[in-house]
């Protein structure tokens, strides 16, 4: 993060983000300020809360993705939830603090595997010396056959022979000439017994996982399989790394990062907003926002892994705000989310974009797939601009889904080519404005039409 400055970071969501320039600088700056924050004194770190920040605009815009490739690129613990599946008591649902839970378990999960790749090597070559072992029976010396007279020199023979025996199986591993082999391994049995409570509450709410609780308590189930020796190495090697990783060290990693650097992002906060009625879903909803406010402003969610402090953890919410506005939160929501940026709705220039610009641009995702199949596939600039004109007419016309419609209007078009590929001759196909006329000018012109199909 030294090196990242905000305008670099603006740069890099430049790459998969078109426009809302206002977002990514907000957004930056967010980022940026978690940096400086572990840079100051101690006496004043723990002083300084993140700038918590509301994203608003229509669906389909970029919210959610800013909030993900910021995420990436700083390497944060990052997990998205769904505001409107949180409840209060009394209202099926799910417990805010789940959402601090699923961003630990998340976070010890990809620590662990990164520990796990680390250790990779080393894994490796423990599960050589097994594979050795299974392919290789250690001799037995107590045989009355296993020693001469003295026993000395039969038995360093034996060593000798052994040893060299073992090498040369060493080196026909390596080189794949025992992949056709079998061997006879104990693997563990993944099969377990499913315990499910129903209640009005999650499992999550109780504290209680029981998995863990009784897995110490309960003999692990093995069976002995009859497997090829690179899945028996594969297998072991993948044991061995377990086994390798410091867990306590994981688990302690994981919760710093997740306090230090978490982001969670909200989606559809504005549905968890009441419109003042005050009874029935609204009292839900008021209900949901007060128990967000503690987890927001700071507090200590208690996890599986020990106690996790929400204090610095970096909330983004987001919301398109169609019927009701920010201000309709609680006040004391509000003011947890002093940034507060709006998001431009999509013109015909910025679909044009989304279609060319980006790293990974729906065109070229359509390109590299039919590239698969041999077929080279061409868009001329009539025909995207006449896709990216056909987006905002359905977008004004019907619901403004925003860069989604893309996705449905290239579905539709390229039905046809998708379908045929595997049978096509010509392995060069160009999409031009008259292709794309063709296809969607029907559904595009009939309204009625177009709400169902686009």
């Amino acid at each position: 993060m030294k090196d990242l400055k905000p305008a670099d970071i603006v740069a890099e969501l430049d790459k998969y983000i078109i426009g809302q320039h206002a977002a990514k600088r907000s957004v930056a700056i967010a980022l940026r300020n978690r940096w400086r924050r572990r840079q100051v004194p101690d006496s004043l770190k723990d002083e300084i809360a993140p700038k918590n920040i509301i994203l608003i605009g229509p669906t389909g815009v970029g919210k959610t993705e800013i909030a993900r490739r910021l995420s990436r690129l700083s390497d944060s613990p990052f997990s998205k939830v769904e505001a409107s599946k949180f409840t209060e008591v009394g209202y099926v649902g799910r417990d805010v603090e789940s959402m601090v839970r699923d961003l630990v378990e998340l976070t010890v999960n990809a620590v662990r595997s990164a520990q796990q790749e680390a250790v990779k090597e080393k894994a490796w070559r423990i599960a050589e010396e097994r594979m050795l072992d299974l392919l290789l029976p250690k001799a037995d010396h107590n045989r009355p056959d296993a020693a001469g007279e003295g026993g000395l020199e039969v038995v360093t023979t034996s060593a000798d022979t052994a040893s060299s025996t073992r090498e040369k199986l060493r080196k026909m591993l390596q080189a794949g000439k025992l992949d056709s082999r079998y061997v006879d391994l104990d693997v563990a049995d993944r099969s377990m017994p499913m315990v499910e409570i129903f209640s009005n509450v999650g499992m999550e709410e109780m504290g209680i996982n029981f998995k863990d609780m009784l897995g110490p308590l309960m003999p692990k189930n093995t069976r002995r399989r009859k497997i090829k020796v690179p899945e028996a190495m594969t297998t072991m090697a993948a044991e061995e790394a377990q086994n390798l990783v410091d867990m306590e060290a994981v688990i302690q990693e994981a919760v710093n990062r997740v306090e230090q650097a978490g982001i969670i992002f909200l989606d559809e906060i504005d549905k968890i907003a009441g419109n003042g009625k005050g009874h029935g879903p609204d009292v839900s909803r008021e209900g949901v926002q007060r128990d967000l406010l503690p987890i927001v402003e700071g507090s200590t969610v208690n996890t599986k892994y020990g106690p996790v402090k929400t204090d610095h953890i970096l909330f983004i919410a987001s919301g398109a705000f169609h019927t009701i506005k920010p201000a309709d939160l609680i006040p004391e929501l509000q003011g947890r989310f002093p940034i507060r940026v709006t998001l431009d709705a999509l013109t015909r220039k910025d679909f044009f974009r989304i279609l060319t610009e980006p790293k990974n641009a729906l065109l070229l995702q359509y390109i590299a797939l039919l590239k698969t199949e041999g077929v080279e596939l061409v868009f001329s600039d009539d025909a995207v601009a006449q896709i990216a004109e056909i987006a905002e007419e359905v977008n004004v016309r019907t619901e403004n889904i925003g860069a989604r419609r893309l996705h449905t209007l290239m579905e539709r078009l390229l039905e046809d080519i998708l379908f045929e590929a595997p049978d096509v001759q010509d392995a060069r196909l160009t999409v031009d404005a008259a292709y794309v006329a063709d296809k969607l000018k029907a559904i595009k012109d009939d309204e009625d039409l177009s709400r169902y199909i686009l």
